[in-house]
């Protein structure tokens, strides 16, 4: 391991050490949100259950009720509103903070502030996905059975990757702007109402279906569901996986050099540390 590598997963552990210092402070906030997650899922549960059997027909591509697949959609989607949010949170908590000027006429530099700033909220949010699973297996015998472990982390990783193109967007156009995100409105708007959330994309009529096609948050769901409630293996999610890798082969680049640029013009106008 050289020693570029080893300077950074440093960087890593102090930026995580630090955030779970601050955050683990807030006790109640913590409680508070445990408590959210729980009364969320109960609430989807006794929805699930004046549904009953009349969802069936839909999610037979799921081979699973409708508490299991909305427990699903409710829990990993967290990791796109994350994502478009975290990085934009990353360079805000350190001109909060009154670090961020530091931080620029240091070696680290924005690309690892955004890495590292945002370590700790997706492991947060993985927390809190752990947290979705288990109370609805433990009280609502939700099925874990038949997950796919392999299947599960390789989609997550995928998801987070092609939701960070987006999230790169969001805080570029906020750099840029200061106030206002459409961007963040639009795509988290949409994919909760097309990105097969709460409900199954195959209900909606086909011309609203095929703009769900066009958001990576459907393939991510979708793949995720059957790793989680079919035990599919890789080759079986091999349409959603392109799919997703399409995304990120476009997205991903497109949000980096969106935020250069973003940060480029901040710069220019010196108004990088004001918000």
């Amino acid at each position: 391991m050289n020693n570029g590598i080893k300077k950074f997963l440093r960087l890593c552990f102090v930026f995580l050490k630090r955030d779970f210092l601050i955050n683990s402070s807030y006790r109640f906030a913590f409680m508070f949100d445990l408590g959210g997650i729980f009364f969320l899922t109960v609430t989807f549960f006794f929805i699930s259950k004046l549904f009953g059997e009349g969802a069936l027909p839909y999610l037979r591509d799921y081979k699973a009720d409708y508490f299991s697949f909305v427990l699903i959609g409710i829990a990993f989607s967290e990791y796109l509103y994350t994502t478009l949010s975290t990085f934009m949170d990353a360079v805000r908590d350190e001109q909060v903070t009154g670090t961020l000027e530091n931080i620029l006429l240091t070696p680290i530099g924005i690309p690892s502030l955004l890495i590292c700033g945002s370590l700790w909220n997706f492991l947060f949010t993985s927390l809190r996905i752990a947290v979705y699973l288990i109370i609805g297996w433990l009280v609502f015998g939700f099925d874990i059975s038949k997950i796919n472990y392999l299947s599960a982390f390789a989609i997550l990783i995928l998801t987070v990757l092609s939701f960070s193109g987006l999230g790169m967007l969001s805080a570029s156009f906020i750099i840029v702007f200061k106030k206002g995100d459409p961007l963040n409105f639009i795509f988290s708007g949409l994919s909760r109402f097309l990105g097969g959330v709460y409900f199954p994309i195959t209900i909606l009529p086909l011309w609203i279906r095929n703009i769900s096609f066009l958001l990576p948050i459907t393939y991510a769901l979708d793949a995720m569901r059957k790793a989680v409630l079919n035990n599919a293996g890789l080759l079986s999610l091999g349409h959603d996986i392109a799919c997703l890798l399409i995304f990120i082969v476009f997205l991903l680049p497109l949000g980096i050099l969106s935020f250069k640029l973003a940060l480029r013009r901040a710069k220019k106008d010196g108004s990088l540390l004001y918000f």
